[in-house]
């Protein structure tokens, strides 16, 4: 495997995947950064050549490719971002990371930790990878950060009660995409493929979580996997929280609230969120000097991927580890795994627990009876 302990000249960087995530998210913040540092997109992949000569066409791309061994031999990116459903995510990962490319990889990652380790085990060693991250932007941006350190520090005492909410509306026309609602193709529902951002911020917020206990229903939609789950999460600190994933909930929204000591933080928001969107409540006694020190969040840096991949290319120029790969990247897999466990065993799922051998670590539903497809109609390769 190639090895890059570092990078001086222009970020090549190929896009994998052209749908909308890749036009909404991906190419807007690569096109914003490359403003600002020397970063070229050398290439797009897409399955369907039509995609991607014209995602190259819009954005000014020069090489449209189909095949995504033949641009990796070619082009040798130094920075390859995926936007393929989930299915796709193991084996691209690898075949980056084995020519040398570091890689940001849409969520969900991946659909099992069976397929996350893999990927772990093809990074390059510690000394300048290359590296696999998950986009996780919800933790990055001035708010998460500045509330991050309140807690680290235990400025408003000790964090007692959380609540994790993304409650969101999805129609039929949403599964009508082939490979959402399958366990094989997509890994999970809401749980997986939305709440999966709130929990990861929760985590970061929070710290290790110790042990999980949960339910999960298909109540509406005629899919394989679930529309919505509940869970109780108890961390190290002693913390206690409640999570909530859907896809039922007409009314949308994604929120974090954390009780602590001396204060309440709530962030509300849907798809992401800027300083305005924390509110911190001191509790009653608490000296107004004090408490007006926790509302200083600093310059406004709303979170985004252009605020996560800042800081990945950054980590990449200089050779280390970025935020939200390895053992930063799995723990929000790991508990999302957890989550399906508890729920459809009906047992506590403790930390640390599901590994080789577990039926949960192969596969999200872990077989789990009750829970086989509704649906037999066949997935399709498609892009996100």
């Amino acid at each position: 495997m190639p090895s890059r302990p570092s990078h001086r000249g222009p970020v090549r960087v190929a896009i994998v995947g052209t749908g909308a995530i890749a036009r909404g998210s991906h190419l807007p913040a690569l096109t914003a950064l490359a403003a600002g540092q020397p970063l070229e997109i050398v290439a797009a992949v897409d399955v369907d050549a039509a995609s991607a000569e014209a995602f190259c066409a819009d954005a000014g791309i020069p090489h449209p490719y189909t095949d995504l061994s033949a641009m990796l031999a070619e082009q040798r990116p130094d920075l390859v971002t995926l936007c393929t459903p989930p299915r796709f995510h193991r084996d691209q990962t690898v075949a980056a990371l084995r020519a040398g490319a570091w890689v940001w990889c849409e969520k969900p990652p991946c659909p099992s930790l069976e397929d996350f380790d893999a990927i772990e085990a093809a990074e390059g060693p510690e000394d300048g990878g290359p590296y696999a991250a998950i986009v996780f932007q919800h933790r990055f941006g001035s708010g998460s950060r500045h509330v991050r350190e309140l807690l680290a520090e235990q400025a408003m005492g000790r964090a007692l009660v959380a609540h994790c909410q993304t409650t969101w509306y999805r129609d039929e026309a949403y599964y009508a995409v082939p490979w959402r609602g399958s366990w094989s193709s997509e890994g999970g529902g809401p749980a997986m493929g939305h709440g999966i951002h709130q929990m990861d911020l929760l985590l970061d917020l929070l710290g290790p979580w110790t042990e999980i206990r949960a339910m999960a229903g298909r109540l509406v939609h005629d899919v394989e996997t679930e529309d919505v789950s509940t869970a109780l999460i108890r961390f190290e600190s002693g913390a206690m929280a409640t999570v909530v994933n859907s896809v039922l909930s007409p009314d949308e929204v994604s929120r974090i609230r954390i009780d602590c000591e001396h204060a309440t933080v709530e962030l509300t928001h849907l798809y992401g969120h800027r300083n305005a969107d924390w509110r911190i409540t001191p509790a009653p006694g608490v000296p107004s000097a004090q408490a007006a020190s926790w509302q200083d969040f600093g310059a406004d840096v709303p979170s985004s991927h252009e605020a996560q991949l800042r800081g990945l290319l950054e980590d990449l120029r200089a050779g280390r580890r970025p935020r939200s790969s390895g053992a930063d990247g799995r723990k929000s897999l790991e508990l999302v795994t957890a989550l399906y466990k508890a729920a459809f065993t009906g047992a506590t799922v403790r930390a640390g627990e599901i590994g080789p051998g577990d039926p949960f670590y192969g596969a999200l539903h872990g077989d789990a009876p009750g829970w086989a497809p509704r649906s037999t109609a066949e997935s399709v390769e498609v892009t996100a």
